[in-house]
């Protein structure tokens, strides 16, 4: 990607953390200047952008999303939004009604806490919609509610097994309820739905590109990528869909299937290298250690206090840790979704072996990091694995009020994401938005980091304020932070010179602005390399 000459003044220029300037310029996709050497050469540049006293920042990266996801969301039922049960099942019947043709109603993204402890009934779908299988998964992307038809299409009845990776939820008679928790219940349905089409593919990638170049975004980690998501990354590169970069993270499975699937994943990654070299990267693989506190299946030390169980974890404790050595033997970053206590431990156990036994670890990483034992919050440090946070996460939301605080109860519901004793401890630290599971807006989960209050401005101290971090921190988590966690300080994550020009235009001096105001801050432009890809 080339670019002009171009020239930013007449603001703040937040370089990095520690440092600010007054002016910034940029050829052919990198900085060249800063201040008034930046300054002089506006005579020469092709484009001045005057920043009105307006923030210039480097462009966000994204250290765990689902991009492709994101885009899919827009192919079906609109599910977001909707504050009330009725509300939602009146979005479901009206999509069902003007689709006549759609043999199988689908939408994603649907709030859980819109039912008692997120259990959804096939009976309220077959309602309204009787004679298809209605497929809809929640905003967490660990649940599915699904109609009648849809567990007739998946052959789910009460004489099923309760997979070792899910569950069934069931009514006190023992039939299935329509509430499926992770991949192994829901997955049952889900790969009987027919694959998506090359244009719907390239909505979905066109989609994501629309909502990160808005957002500011210029980098993201995928955090969950298999053959068919591949397919649509380098059909959106060559296509020229892309406004950002992104690394894909290949998914490992337990039960030993990780080990059929190891090999492919260095013939996909010669695919991406080959094919879509300037936008994509390949060197990650994913693993789930466990579930999500709110729907009960994220692992835990400790019973959870509304159904006494310790969740689901998806991988035994050896496996994991086999499984891991391998990835990093193999040359990968292992990059673990743990999310309950006993999951971190386990992930952390994991990166401590592999340690041991290799040495070095490309930018190990912990995604999510929500509840940590207190035992295992220098470990993070002592490993040198990454935090990864999503701060929008860290509010006392209806997820966390209506389901996962009752399940934890007040101790540990008051430790979860322990951003700043991680980052002062010395612990590296990323942000993420894990979209579409929730916004992909970066200065939205930097209002909270730095309030962990809700757009309310409740609690009127902040929820654990003690963990709130300044702006500054926040920023830094969001650009040098994910620069890290992706190998490449050397090309991004700040705007000193020699690096990429991507960069992004605030609409106001956001250091001037009340810290509640944070998250409404808006991006009134984004560069990528320094060509203008949103405003």
């Amino acid at each position: 990607m080339r670019s002009r000459l171009t020239v930013w003044h007449g603001g703040p220029v937040w370089v990095s953390k520690d440092e600010r300037t007054t002016a910034l310029a940029a050829r052919d996709g990198k900085v060249i200047a800063h201040g008034d050497e930046a300054i002089a050469l506006i005579a020469d540049a092709a484009d001045v952008i005057d920043l009105a006293g307006r923030t210039l920042l480097p462009g966000f990266g994204d250290g765990h999303a689902h991009p492709v996801f994101g885009g899919i969301e827009t192919l079906f039922a609109p599910m977001r939004g909707h504050e009330t049960l009725e509300d939602l099942l009146a979005a479901v019947k009206k999509y069902a009604d003007d689709n006549p043709h759609v043999s199988i109603v689908r939408g994603e993204g649907y709030d859980p806490s819109l039912a008692p402890r997120g259990e959804f009934d096939a009976a309220w779908l077959d309602a309204i919609v009787p004679d298809r299988p209605v497929v809809l998964r929640a905003m967490d992307y660990h649940t599915a509610w699904v109609n009648t038809k849809a567990l007739e299409l998946a052959s789910i009845t009460a004489t099923t097994p309760q997979p070792s990776d899910g569950e069934i939820t069931l009514r006190p008679d023992g039939t299935p309820m329509g509430t499926l928790r992770e991949w192994g219940a829901w997955g049952l349905i889900y790969e009987k739905l027919e694959p998506l089409t090359s244009a719907q593919r390239m909505q979905a990638i066109t989609a994501a590109s629309d909502a990160f170049a808005a957002a500011g975004v210029t980098w993201a980690q995928d955090a969950w990528v298999e053959p068919d998501i591949m397919e649509t990354w380098i059909a959106g590169a060559k296509a020229g869909a892309l406004t950002f970069r992104a690394n894909l993270a290949w998914l490992a499975e337990p039960e030993g299937k990780w080990r059929e699937t190891l090999p492919t994943f260095d013939r996909m990654r010669a695919r991406v290298d080959a094919e879509a070299p300037d936008f994509l990267t390949a060197g990650t693989v994913k693993f789930f250690a466990d579930g999500i506190l709110e729907g009960g299946t994220a692992a835990v030390l400790e019973d959870y206090c509304d159904c006494p169980n310790k969740g689901i974890p998806n991988w035994t404790r050896e496996e994991l840790i086999e499984a891991v050595a391998a990835v990093v033997a193999a040359g990968y970053q292992p990059h673990i979704h743990a999310i309950g206590d006993a999951g971190i431990r386990n992930a952390l156990d994991a990166m401590e072996n592999a340690r041991k036994v290799h040495g070095e670890i490309i930018n190990p990483v912990i995604a999510h990091s929500q509840l940590i034992d207190p035992a295992d919050l220098p470990r993070f440090k002592e490993l040198d694995v990454i935090a990864n946070f999503e701060p929008l996460w860290a509010q006392l939301a209806n997820e966390q009020v209506v389901l996962t605080i009752p399940r934890l109860g007040e101790d540990r519901g008051n430790r979860q994401y322990p951003m700043a004793t991680l980052l002062h401890s010395g612990t590296k630290m990323s942000f993420g938005s894990d979209w579409p599971v929730t916004s992909p807006v970066p200065m939205e989960g930097i209002g909270v980091a730095i309030t962990r209050q809700t757009d309310a401005g409740l609690p009127a101290e902040g929820w654990v304020p003690s963990e709130r971090l300044t702006l500054d921190e926040a920023l830094s988590a969001y650009t040098a932070g994910t620069a890290v966690q992706a190998g490449e300080t050397h090309l991004w994550g700040d705007l000193r010179i020699g690096k990429r020009a991507d960069v992004v235009l605030m609409d106001c001096d956001i250091h001037a602005v009340e810290p509640l105001a944070v998250r409404k801050v808006g991006v009134v432009g984004t560069w990528l390399g320094g060509v203008r890809v949103f405003g």
